[in-house]
């Protein structure tokens, strides 16, 4: 398990685009069990939309890309630092099942497909309650940067 204050240790995120509230379950290697709650506070629901406030599928499909970020970081052994950062740099086969409104909790899981030379390859799905909301194939990058 792992707190906001230990998730923000481990992303360069911040508010308002830091969307990985919890960690439940990590295991590394394998999967991340992570938490974003939705409220309306955020700042998206101001255009999106006022009449009827939905979480944009992209935020949705980014809160899986930070909790995958978590997971390779984990099980890579690495620190996310001045000279190390993490892209997301694929999708494929994302679907949207039902939309995200305030008061909602997503559920973020994502499982580690295989992982070679800083390219990891991730299946994530975000649900609400039993519902799913999204799935995806995630590609992210960590890479080594110089000045």
């Amino acid at each position: 398990m792992m707190d906001i204050h230990e998730i923000i240790k481990r992303l360069p995120h911040r508010y308002p685009m830091l969307l990985v509230d919890r960690v439940l379950e990590l295991n590394k290697g394998v999967s991340i069990r992570a938490i974003k709650n939705v409220t309306i506070n955020e700042h998206f629901f101001t255009g999106h939309y006022p009449n009827r406030p939905v979480m944009p599928g992209v935020l949705m499909i980014e809160a899986l890309a930070q909790a995958a970020a978590i997971l390779a970081v984990e099980s890579a052994g690495a620190v996310l630092d001045d000279k190390t950062v993490y892209y997301f740099v694929g999708i494929d086969n994302a679907r949207f099942k039902r939309p995200v409104e305030p008061g909602d909790q997503l559920t973020l899981e994502v499982t580690l497909g295989r992982a070679k030379a800083g390219i990891f390859k991730f299946t994530a799905r975000a649900l609400v309650g039993e519902e799913l909301a999204v799935e995806a194939e995630l590609i992210c990058a960590m890479r080594r940067i110089e000045s």
